[in-house]
């Protein structure tokens, strides 16, 4: 599953028409449009827009892995794992992010980072990574997470020490998290490029990990901060690298002909529209708000059970539509 954090219909144009009308998304047989709204708001944050995946219950602003009357809720990814599946998360923001989290965390703050990374040693989530390695090893009550996921089993990398470019092979008898930042990761337009080779290294590795399977949660994380930002060059980057990312899941997905991909976002961010004068890969882009919108959201799928996702439908039904695709 791929999360682009703010991408909305507008972005998907944006995209498009940045690339000279060619990218990846038109590879794929089947589009539909999800509504975002969260339980207490017709304009939904990323922790109630992810937990609406994850979960499949819609739920108030800022919860993680939580329903509405903060009973925590089994997630998708949870789930797969008690099924023996392999799973893995590959973001482009800290980990403890409120998109990552609600796939692994059950707090009611999503600002709660510290309480979120703990709620990584309660899962064998086979490969992570992002930033937050503050939140793991730099903590206020003094426990050293890392070294506790070392005792695990664990092979920790950092960016402080390794480059994800220099990693080529992961060993599939022990799990892997990769720390890409203390805490955010720099956009795409600093020159952060990991996304794509993140993504490609995670899916053999997963999928040697389990004859089950695997799920894989991959977020395009900084789409949202350009919306927030109204900074249309830093949307336009982290659009390219989403972009990017997919065409390697899609690659993975051809020659696999069993894994299922979905693309889609948990909200859109800025009020996006393309503005009179803009031409192919020269757009004049302009912005509402600074804020998320309650514009509907496309859900592009593609592979086995990839029909599932046609129509208009709640965020909710994205969670049990992949379920009732890995035939649960």
């Amino acid at each position: 599953m791929l999360i682009g954090d703010g991408f909305g219909l507008a972005q998907m144009s944006a995209l498009m028409y940045q690339n000279g009308n060619r990218c990846s998304l038109e590879a794929f047989p089947v589009i539909g449009l999800h509504k975002t709204t969260s339980y207490d708001n017709l304009i939904t944050d990323s922790a109630a827009g992810a937990t609406a995946f994850s979960c499949g219950k819609k739920t108030y602003n800022a919860a993680i892995g939580m329903d509405k009357d903060t009973l925590a809720c089994r997630t998708i990814l949870e789930q797969a794992e008690d099924r023996q599946m392999a799973t893995g998360m590959v973001v482009t923001s800290p980990i403890t992010h409120a998109t990552p989290a609600s796939f692994i965390a059950h707090v009611p703050v999503r600002t709660l980072n510290e309480e979120i990374a703990e709620d990584f040693m309660d899962t064998e989530i086979d490969l992570f990574i992002g930033g937050g390695q503050r939140y793991f090893e730099r903590r206020a009550d003094d426990r050293n997470l890392i070294k506790e996921l070392e005792a695990k089993g664990y092979y920790i990398y950092s960016y402080f020490n390794t480059d994800l470019a220099r990693i080529h092979r992961l060993d599939k008898k022990r799990n892997f998290a990769y720390f890409s930042a203390d805490n955010q990761p720099v956009s795409a337009i600093q020159g952060r490029t990991y996304l794509p080779y993140a993504a490609r290294l995670a899916m053999p590795f997963l999928d040697a990990r389990s004859e089950k399977g695997f799920f894989l949660m991959i977020e395009g994380s900084q789409i949202d901060w350009g919306g927030h930002a109204k900074d249309a060059p830093m949307m336009l980057a982290e659009l390219k690298d989403f972009d990017d990312t997919i065409k390697e899941v899609l690659k993975f997905a051809a020659l696999d002909r069993e894994t299922l991909v979905i693309v889609t976002g948990d909200h859109e961010c800025g009020g996006v529209t393309i503005q009179p004068g803009s031409k192919f890969k020269k757009l004049d882009l302009a912005f509402s708000t600074n804020g998320h919108t309650a514009s509907l959201v496309p859900v592009y799928a593609y592979g086995p059970k990839a029909e599932l996702f046609r129509g208009t439908y709640d965020n909710t039904q994205i969670y049990f539509k992949m379920v009732e695709a890995l035939g649960w």
